[in-house]
């Protein structure tokens, strides 16, 4: 996997035509992809300009800082590594709802005033969810096992990834989520130690745990525990699939509905993909995996496993790859009119150029296709009824008010539009009301409350 260095270029150029362009040129001519640009300072002479850039790795990334070095008329300030800067003490802090400024404030935020609260939930525990933070906490539970396409890099340096989820849920749909980082590869300690911390939550998210370890401990989770467990890696990425394959279908003058569609690469994400597009399919799923247990998974789910690469390739309509390796499927194997969405990140499995080159009649990557735009919602929905699980229904709902979302020119909205989330969490709440697994009543009106400042519809972000 390419390390894909994010860095702040601080130029320094004449102000004069053509000299920004030539800097430009050269960073592209390094490998270097440009992000945004912003103009720092203006004089008569010159001009500073901040650039984002992001290399491949450190050999791209010095080819392209020497790049600029070379050119007459710039001059280069400063190579700023604003990602670790960022991270400095971390992304997220607790804070008081409540603070305490006098003796008044003390007495009912803590003794003598909080017993009369704690007597009320010990003799109604579903209390706790009005009177405690749990009614809007999230757990988010990892073993660093499987991070991004990063492997098994452990729990510690999984912690900002998780705690990047966490801010994305506070900013989206206004929930307090914590990372928990567990030292262990065993299903059942994971298990029992989230079984002794559950209760202080109002639901349970699983994040970058291998496979098959996942499968056991969200299944066991969902048995166990009478609330929402959702495994992000699986069904965050399926609900976002599905929706980018229902519109991609639709655009291309397909139904999905009687697609052949093949999965290639059938871990965490292709299984719980395979289940999804098949619930919503006449036919069965065709998958590959060279793994013996992934295959077995498959036919469980009803799937039809292929023969090889090729032979998946021949037969899907629409193939959708999670294997984590860049560059697997050949042009070759590609037919005319045929869907292809590599969601491997950051190299997918065919670059979507090189598939529409082939004939392709629509492909995306990764990019495209963000569980950002399911997990936030589904998680406030599923926390606001109170839910006892969270069924199939409630993620094919999510997938619908997703698709539905996006313009014209879009495979799937954008996953910073307010609009999106609050569509998500109606439709699930409705799902989940609807399966009989709420124990909540949420009124016909229902809209989640978030204080994020965040592009509405009408807005281009």
């Amino acid at each position: 996997m390419a390390d894909h260095l994010l860095r702040t270029l601080r130029c320094r150029n004449a102000n004069r035509p053509g000299v920004f362009g030539r800097l430009a040129s050269a960073l592209g001519s390094a490998g270097a992809n440009l992000g945004d640009i912003r103009t720092v300072w203006v004089g008569p002479a010159h001009i500073v300009r901040d650039i984002d850039m992001i290399a491949d790795d450190e050999a791209m990334l010095e080819r392209a800082v020497e790049a600029v070095r070379s050119l007459e008329g710039v001059d280069l300030l400063e190579v700023i590594d604003d990602v670790h800067e960022l991270h400095i003490d971390g992304k997220l802090e607790v804070r008081a709802t409540h603070p305490v400024r006098t003796l008044h404030d003390l007495r009912r935020v803590y003794t003598p005033g909080v017993a009369e609260v704690a007597r009320t939930i010990a003799r109604e525990p579903d209390e706790s969810y009005l009177y405690t933070i749990r009614g809007k906490t999230v757990a988010i539970v990892t073993n660093g096992t499987r991070v991004l396409g990063l492997g098994n890099v452990g729990p510690l340096a999984a912690l900002p990834v998780m705690e990047g989820k966490a801010a994305l849920l506070h900013q989206f749909v206004g929930l307090s989520a914590w990372p928990l980082v567990l030292d262990t590869r065993d299903p059942d300690e994971i298990v029992e130690t989230v079984m002794h911390l559950a209760q202080g939550f109002g639901a349970i998210q699983l994040e970058d745990i291998e496979s098959p370890v996942c499968f056991e401990v969200e299944r066991r989770l969902v048995e166990q525990l009478e609330m929402p467990v959702l495994h992000d890696d699986q069904h965050g990425t399926a609900v976002a699939t599905l929706a980018a394959a229902t519109n991609a279908m639709r655009r291309a003058g397909f139904e999905l509905a009687s697609a052949r569609v093949g999965v290639v690469g059938l871990g965490a994400a292709g299984t719980a993909i395979a289940r999804m597009l098949g619930a919503v399919t006449s036919r069965p799923v065709i998958g590959f995996d060279p793994g013996a247990e992934a295959t077995a998974r498959l036919r469980a789910l009803g799937g039809e496993p292929a023969a090889d690469l090729g032979d998946l390739m021949a037969r899907a309509d629409l193939v959708v790859a999670v294997t984590g390796r860049a560059n697997l499927i050949p042009r070759e194997l590609v037919r005319r009119g045929q869907g292809i969405l590599a969601l491997t990140n950051p190299d997918p499995e065919i670059r979507p150029e090189e598939a529409l080159a082939a004939g392709a009649a629509f492909a995306a990557d990764g990019r495209s296709v963000n569980n950002l735009l399911g997990y936030p919602g589904i998680l406030r929905a599923a926390v606001d009824v109170r839910a006892r699980r969270i069924e199939q229904s409630m993620y094919v709902a999510a997938a619908n008010a997703i698709s539905t979302r996006a313009r014209e020119n879009e495979l799937v909205p954008n996953p910073l539009r307010i609009d999106v989330h609050r569509a998500v969490a109606r439709a699930v709440a409705e799902a989940a009301m609807k399966a009989g697994v709420a124990r909540v009543v949420v009124p016909s009106d229902y809209q989640l409350e978030t204080s994020a400042r965040v592009p509405e519809p009408d807005e281009t972000p």
